[in-house]
């Protein structure tokens, strides 16, 4: 696992100790729901999930242990983390940063992130339009971009990462290389990096690890680097390899 992931890791774990000591405003076993068009300086639960209405503007983190974060079109967000919850943005939502251990993470059309997106076991979606300023970054579970922007760079350990639609990547994609414990005593299978049509990564494709690599004939790659090399890549055409 990478550093950034330790750490984040670290800070989930940490807010579940704090959480365990009531909190004045916080749900401890209630969710919590923030009406469409409202304000709230944040929301805080343990065994409970958090929606926010349509419009809705939450100034402060949004955070729980035990359940999933739903947030409407047209909200302001500041921070949403879960550990075992998915948390998904509707279209047109305006977010710092998103974090969950164990759970997806989707972000909707046209979604703007000044910051990073971070989940340990979980896939993690941007659709069409969306814009992550920072990092995105998991260990298992596909990172897939639409149409969609990333700012930093992408980072997994055993997912798929799948670029279609034209989509952007600013900085690098980082496959890293199992630690010890994440690894089982059989072969594990390669995860799967595919640059589709018209996409571009900015930065260099840095393999840690042998994967299955397909770039298409339209992408523009930096270049690729690591365990593997671009003469290993599979060039195709068509939307899809």
């Amino acid at each position: 696992m990478s550093k950034a992931l330790v750490k984040s890791a670290f800070t989930i774990g940490l807010l579940v100790l704090l959480m365990t000591v009531p909190v004045y405003g916080a749900s401890v076993n209630k969710s919590i729901s923030v009406e469409a068009g409202s304000e709230s300086d944040g929301e805080t639960s343990v065994n409970g999930s958090i929606s926010v209405g349509e419009g809705a503007t939450v100034t402060g983190s949004l955070n729980t242990v035990n359940g999933k974060i739903r947030v409407d079109e047209n909200s302001k967000i500041e921070n949403a983390s879960t550990v075992n919850g998915s948390v998904k943005l509707d279209d047109n939502v305006t977010a710092h940063s998103l974090e969950t251990v164990n759970g997806s993470v989707t972000v909707g059309e046209g979604g703007q992130l000044s910051g990073e997106v971070e989940a340990v076991n979980g896939r993690i979606s941007l659709e069409k339009g969306a814009v992550v300023a920072g990092n995105v970054s998991n260990v298992n579970g596909s990172i897939e971009l639409e149409g969609s922007e990333v700012g930093g760079n992408i980072s997994t350990v055993a997912g798929n990462v799948d670029l279609s639609d034209a989509s952007v990547v600013k900085g690098d994609i980082i496959i890293e290389k199992p630690s010890m414990w994440n690894r089982s005593g059989k072969k594990n299978k390669p995860p799967e990096v595919v640059i589709g049509p018209g996409s571009v990564v900015e930065g260099s494709i840095v393999l840690e690890r042998e994967v299955k690599l397909y770039i298409s004939e339209t992408a523009e790659v930096g270049g690729v680097e690591g365990e593997m090399s671009m003469s290993d890549a599979v060039r195709f055409s068509g939307d899809h390899p």
